[in-house]
């Protein structure tokens, strides 16, 4: 991995060293202080030079992220890091600004830390390490499947931030493994994890091994029904580190209190590259069969994997921090039980003998519009808002509208039953119709349900 190594007024990349010059005598300059433009905060960094380290000198890290060819890196952390109660310090650090949380982290794992980048609006990650003004690393997984614009903004941001990305890449032998036996896009028919743990997992895996910290760019208000309780920093739940063994690994969040809107905001405000994607609508960005541009009403994340209900929609790099099934509890029935959503005076409740007598009826005195849902779907949580209104602007009107609460012992039936395939799933009943319509098009908002609804009744 090439390492970027910030400093006034020039930066310096690993690449301009060869595997010859990687000895311990090569200094890196000296670094020095800034002021942010508002007066607010101040960063005070040492004036002392730092040996560094070859990062192909120790034996244990040759399976890693540490490329062989990088011979320049962040000063080398000569004493052990000391035990510490991340779960008290994040606490403490719960109120900083993410500028903040990122100095501590860089300061307390020097070259035993890296920022792990996805190609999206994660960039604040690099921007935020830049501003620092100590020395940082970046590493990103190429799972072979990225959209060409993914590429494209890579080799910007290196060329932008003076820096060389180390990227990872997915066991060749098993690629072709899973390619031969079940295609190009078997994740279409039995789910994406298989995939994501060939081309994802594994090499991230790999890679931290070789460090003690890793910094993602994860946010509670991506996925409210999952991550709304990340901490600005853990200890890893699921990967290892350097050590081995658990407790090994602390995985940093600068950017988990911060919303969406507020990361682009400090985008646009330090003219910071961008994928070109984002121009198309697209918001979360993974691989290129499995990401999608969202509509309006859709939850950002709904761009992923949309094929599959919302509790699948994580390739596993982030498992630990899932909460299941939205952090509710589970009751002896299989279903959750978190507040229900979608309640309003104008919205008919259906239980399961509702929902059959509906179904059975070849004739009914009025049409119905029925949203097969789970209250812990953060997907049906974006849509509330529009179905809501929906029920208001027909009450009244010829066409009921209703919902039923399909996951939990409900779900089988309504796959079998009720064209259910992932949450929310919108039908509509007619009046002289049996078989009920589903609704294909993703636009959620209130005027695309709307014309649905006019279409057919």
């Amino acid at each position: 991995m090439a390492f970027a190594v910030t400093s006034s007024p020039a930066a310096i990349s690993g690449s301009s060293f060869s595997r010859s010059s990687a000895s311990s005598d090569i200094k890196i300059p000296q670094i020095g202080s800034f002021r942010l433009a508002d007066g607010h905060a101040t960063v005070n960094l040492s004036q002392k030079r730092c040996a560094v380290k070859p990062l192909n000198a120790e034996p244990k890290r040759n399976d890693s992220m540490l490329s062989h060819a990088a011979t320049t890196s962040a000063p080398e952390v000569s004493e052990k890091v000391e035990v510490e109660d991340f779960e008290q310090l994040a606490k403490e650090l719960n109120n900083a600004s993410p500028l903040e949380i990122m100095d501590k982290a860089l300061e307390k794992f020097g070259n035993d830390i890296a920022i792990a980048f996805s190609g999206a609006e994660d960039v604040a990650l690099i921007e935020y390490a830049k501003l620092t003004g100590r020395p940082f690393r970046v590493f990103s997984l190429d799972t072979g499947r990225l959209n060409p614009e993914t590429y494209r903004f890579f080799d910007e941001v290196e060329k932008h931030y003076g820096i060389r990305i180390e990227y990872m890449f997915p066991d060749a032998v098993e690629v072709q493994a899973l390619v031969r036996s079940k295609g190009l896009f078997s994740f279409y028919e039995d789910g994406h994890q298989e995939c994501c743990r060939v081309r994802k997992v594994r090499p991230l895996r790999r890679a931290l091994k070789g460090l003690r910290a890793w910094i993602t760019g994860q946010r509670k208000d991506q996925s409210p029904g999952t991550r709304s309780e990340v901490p600005v920093v853990q200890m890893d739940p699921v990967f290892e580190g350097l050590d081995g063994g658990d407790g090994s690994l602390v995985k940093w969040n600068p950017v988990a209190n911060v919303d969406g809107k507020d990361i682009w905001n400090f985008l646009r405000a330090m003219n910071v590259p961008v994928n070109s994607l984002h121009a198309q609508g697209f918001v979360s960005i993974g691989c290129e069969p499995c990401t999608r541009p969202v509509l309006p009403g859709q939850h950002e994340r709904e761009g992923r994997w949309w094929w599959e209900d919302a509790k699948a929609k994580e390739c596993g790099l982030h498992k630990g921090n899932l909460k299941e099934d939205g952090a509710a509890q589970v009751n002896g029935n299989g279903a959750t039980t978190e507040s229900d959503i979608f309640n309003s005076q104008s919205l008919v409740t259906l239980s399961r003998t509702g929902i059959e007598n509906l179904a059975k009826l070849e004739s009914r005195k009025e049409s119905w519009v029925v949203v097969l849902y789970a209250p812990w779907c953060p997907f049906c949580q974006a849509m509330e808002a529009s179905y809501v209104e929906l029920a208001e602007k027909l009450a009244g009107s010829a066409v009921k509208v209703a919902k039923f609460r399909a996951d939990g012992e409900q779900k089988e039936y309504s796959k079998n039953e009720l064209q259910l395939g992932s949450f929310p799933t919108i039908l509509f009943f007619p009046k002289h119709s049996a078989k009920p319509i589903k609704y294909a098009s993703e636009k959620r908002d209130v005027d695309s349900l709307m014309a649905f609804v006019n279409a057919l009744r």
